[in-house]
């Protein structure tokens, strides 16, 4: 994937939107994870602003034989998933790499990628985020994926006890500041 035709602008545009939808779904939705004693007072998530800055172009190590990684939950449970890629990228002048993982026998190019950054407990959930992301092409020809952290959300568990969500492994403890995507939620 290239940038070459990236638009600023629309891109912004385009993510404002769909937190609005998030926002909205949030609200109105059964399945929100805001609990409903909440929802009358509930006025949207946080975020920080947009920033293409925090859109990047990472190249793509694939996993033939992936490594089985175990995450702990946030429940205390443990969940097995599959380390099917490591995402190679420049960061704020820094180096770093993130793990992309699927559950064992996942029919689905998506990739799910939890991670930490030096946000973590300070300005994000104390948890972790998540970014899942789609390739246009199957796992074993895509060179190269853009990473976009504007995108990184806080699971469910973030909101209420109600659910068990994986907490990101130590290998995707990013030591730079990401100020992007979803902030902490702060209950109403």
């Amino acid at each position: 994937m290239t940038d070459d035709a990236f638009d600023a602008e629309a891109y912004i545009d385009e993510l404002r939107a769909k937190r609005r939808e998030k926002d909205d779904f949030f609200d109105t939705h059964p399945q929100s994870p805001i609990p409903p004693a909440e929802r009358d007072d509930f006025s949207g998530l946080d975020y920080f602003d947009p920033d293409p800055a925090f859109r990047v172009t990472a190249s793509v190590e694939t996993h033939a034989d992936p490594e089985p990684v175990v995450m702990d939950t946030s429940a205390g449970r443990e969940v097995r998933y599959l380390r099917v890629a490591t995402f190679h990228f420049e960061l704020r002048d820094t180096e770093l790499e993130l793990g992309a993982y699927q559950q064992e026998h996942e029919d689905t190019r998506t990739l799910f990628v939890p991670f930490r950054d030096k946000t973590t407990g300070q300005q994000t959930y104390e948890g972790g985020r998540y970014m899942e992301l789609t390739p246009e092409v199957p796992l074993d020809e895509l060179d190269d994926i853009v990473v976009d952290f504007n995108i990184a959300y806080n699971p469910f568990c973030a909101f209420t006890d109600t659910f068990d969500c994986p907490l990101p492994p130590e290998e995707n403890w990013l030591e730079v500041v990401v100020p992007a995507g979803e902030k902490q939620y702060e209950s109403p």
